[in-house]
């Protein structure tokens, strides 16, 4: 068959009064071929009717299916090979698929009684931008099922803390707790599944553990389990509440959600109950909650760094600067973050979704200067600092190290004590020349080439600590030079 635009060339040839002869020449095609598209445009071609190798055979295969309707292709071909077929195996097995009867799986719905259970999935929802940056939107939903009351809360952030954050905020809007948790095989809730056999997430498990719910995970590739959230909530809320939107930052996506939530999502005659939800739902048939409520906010334990600030999520949040080199643990939910030493609080921020921000109080940066001078006064400082130039410019760089100076000034004494002040200068020098900073460098070199001057420990004075931590500062041998040059010219 030949191309639509060679046809259109016969017609258009044979209008401007070309001879089918000259219109042949033309296109490089026969004389019949040029009569027969002139005749008609578009022929129909007729397709030879091919014969399966199994039509001989349909009649066998009918009645073996009749048989056992789920008769596997292989043994369906074992015994049409006596009987003369010689096909392969593939042809058999796409007839078979062509007869076999179509099945539907039934599914029976199943209601549960009032605050009897909750469900509870994932939704991702693109990403929100911070700046130069971008974080990803989640939305945990949970539904209690006699109702169909809803609950919603976007984060950005999947993390056990926050299911278990999400979970509590659920139950506190319900207003109690469910006996059962519908879930899915997500890894904050079940490790391992063989089967019927699961292993679940021991935190999430004591998280459940002071509510008393039991968790029911789904089946792997059953979907309809929990179809109440899956196919009802998600995508309700997908489809309802998310198009047309636009949000500043999470604060605002949650704002939106709960308006929608408490003006439509659970206001709206349900397709299934035909009722209200707000007003379906029993508040007295849910459990009451356990108190005091589980903690469930990000936690991680963290040093103070030298700029006295720590690092918690791609920012920096600052602390007192007494804290500088201490672990302290941060505890953050989505609008807070509390920072706390020996179970007390010593800063409260706002928690910033920017990457790479420094979020400092002002009073933090005032003790910070005030901490700092207090640093350089210090009679153990001065003693040091009498040794010269390059042991000033060690005490700045370790000063800006991300290390305690104050334990650090403590260690360089005593080493000037065990190894004498001219070996803790040639150290300092060394250090200085491969920007090796901290005490512990110095302790190295000094031990590697230095024998220990002091024999004995200073004498102690009963317990007057104060006059046991007197040290003198070393006097300048460069003050005695200067003064002798000025003598010997006055005589002169």
């Amino acid at each position: 068959m030949i191309e639509r635009r060679t046809i259109f060339e016969i017609h258009r040839l044979a209008n401007e009064g070309y001879s089918n002869r000259k219109i042949a020449h033309l296109l490089h095609l026969d004389r019949g071929t040029v009569s027969k598209y002139l005749n008609d445009p578009s022929p129909i071609r007729k397709l030879p009717k091919r014969v399966s190798k199994l039509e001989f055979f349909y009649d066998k295969i009918q009645h073996l299916v009749n048989i056992d309707p789920k008769v596997s292709a292989v043994v369906v071909h074992q015994r049409l090979k006596p009987l003369g077929f010689d096909g392969g195996l593939s042809i058999v097995r796409d007839y078979l698929r062509s007869i076999r009867p179509k099945q539907k799986e039934a599914f029976l719905r199943f209601e549960s009684k009032p605050g009897h259970q909750c469900q509870t999935d994932w939704g991702h929802f693109g990403n929100l931008v911070y700046g130069n940056c971008s974080r990803k939107l989640y939305c945990l939903a949970v539904i209690e099922c006699y109702s169909r009351l809803l609950y919603l809360e976007f984060t950005h952030s999947q993390r056990q803390e926050a299911l278990h954050r999400g979970l509590l905020n659920a139950f506190t809007f319900f207003g109690g707790s469910p006996v059962e948790l519908v879930h899915d095989n997500m890894l904050t809730a079940v490790l391992e599944r063989d089967g019927p056999l699961v292993r679940f997430n021991e935190a999430f498990l004591d998280f459940l553990r002071p509510f008393k719910i039991v968790p029911v995970p789904c089946n792997i590739g059953q979907p309809h389990e929990k179809g109440k959230i899956e196919k009802g909530a998600i995508h309700y809320i997908r489809h309802n509440f998310f198009p047309l939107r636009s949000f500043g930052d999470l604060d605002d996506v949650q704002t939106q959600a709960n308006q929608w939530r408490d003006e439509v999502a659970n206001t709206r005659i349900h397709s299934t109950t035909g009722e209200r939800p707000v007003d379906r739902f029993q508040p007295g048939s849910m459990r009451a909650l356990p108190q005091p409520l589980p903690d469930c906010r990000d936690t991680a334990a963290v040093k103070v760094h030298s700029d006295f600030s720590v690092h918690f999520d791609g920012n920096t949040y600052t602390v007192p600067p007494w804290l500088i080199g201490k672990t302290v643990l941060v505890k953050a939910d989505h609008h807070q973050l509390a920072i706390f030493f020996r179970d007390k609080t010593v800063a409260v921020h706002n928690r910033s979704w920017h990457r790479r921000q420094r979020v400092e109080a002002a009073h933090h940066r005032d003790a910070a200067r005030k901490y700092r001078h207090r640093q350089w006064l210090s009679e153990d400082v001065a003693v040091l600092m009498s040794l010269g130039e390059e042991t000033k410019l060690y005490l700045e760089h370790l000063a800006a190290s991300q290390q305690s100076f104050k334990k650090n000034v403590a260690k360089l004494l005593a080493l000037k004590e065990d190894y004498g002040t001219s070996a803790l200068i040639q150290a300092i020098q060394r250090a200085l020349n491969h920007r090796a900073y901290g005490s512990d460098y110095i302790e190295n070199i000094l031990y590697q080439e230095m024998t220990p001057q002091r024999s004995h420990p200073p004498v102690k004075l009963g317990n007057h600590q104060a006059l046991n931590r007197i040290r003198l500062q070393e006097p300048s041998l460069a003050d005695y030079d200067s003064l002798i040059v000025k003598r010997k010219k006055h005589y002169e």
